[in-house]
């Protein structure tokens, strides 16, 4: 399938599916997009100074250094992806420029470096796992505060949007750990709420009207 390098609204780079008409980022910002569904919508509503991730989709590796950047707590990050990117297409990935977070350069590429399957210290405050796992295959319980889910969108892949996907996130979340994505469908937000999720709709990153966050609330 042809991949090719866009350059987004914000001046950030995302890869592009021409043929599924699909990108690993918003074409309105990829790291406008980042900031306002995963940071600030997610990782500064989190109370507990340490914080378990599961990120659903960690493509090019944007979320994870962006909340390596802002993170002001302890991390234990943990990134699911089926299909890494490659060395080739991270090369051409801007985000340290447009960032500029040059003095970081090496620690964006070392959260690309680091091997698979295995915790890794990134910072004394940052820890990563990257697990090349099927969404499907997490059997996590009760092990994160926080979920961030940018699977490719329901159009492309409705499968990784289902009642059974979103109840394998309910299972893996402590409570009242929260879920965030950059989807708004009513169809995502019934799904979420079957299983058990308190969801709120949010004001949605540039180029999208809503989002949604979903807590898992079990005691009354």
């Amino acid at each position: 399938m042809k991949r090719e390098i866009l350059i987004t609204s914000d001046g950030s780079t995302t890869i592009n599916l021409p043929d599924l008409n699909e990108q690993y980022h918003s074409k309105n910002g990829s790291i406008k997009e980042s900031y306002h569904v995963f940071i600030e919508s997610g990782l500064k509503k989190v109370s507990t100074n340490n914080v378990s991730i599961l990120e659903i989709g960690f493509g090019t590796g944007l979320n994870c250094f962006i909340t390596y950047l802002e993170a002001k707590k302890t991390i234990n990050y943990v990134g699911v992806e089926a299909y890494p990117v490659t060395e080739e297409e991270v090369g051409k990935m801007n985000f340290i420029s447009v960032l500029n977070a040059e003095k970081e350069k090496a620690t964006f590429n070392e959260i690309h470096n680091v091997s698979w399957e295995k915790k890794h210290q990134i910072s004394e405050g940052f820890a990563l796992t990257k697990r090349k796992q099927f969404f499907e295959d997490i059997n996590d319980k009760d092990a994160f505060n926080l979920i961030y889910f940018d699977a490719f969108g329901a159009r492309v892949q409705p499968q990784l949007w289902t009642v059974e996907i979103f109840q394998t996130m309910f299972d893996a979340l402590k409570e009242n750990g929260i879920l965030v994505t950059y989807s708004a469908k009513g169809s995502v937000r019934r799904a979420m709420q079957e299983v058990g999720f308190t969801v709120e709709r949010l004001p949605g990153p540039p180029g999208k009207r809503e989002m949604l966050r979903a807590t898992k609330i079990t005691k009354q």
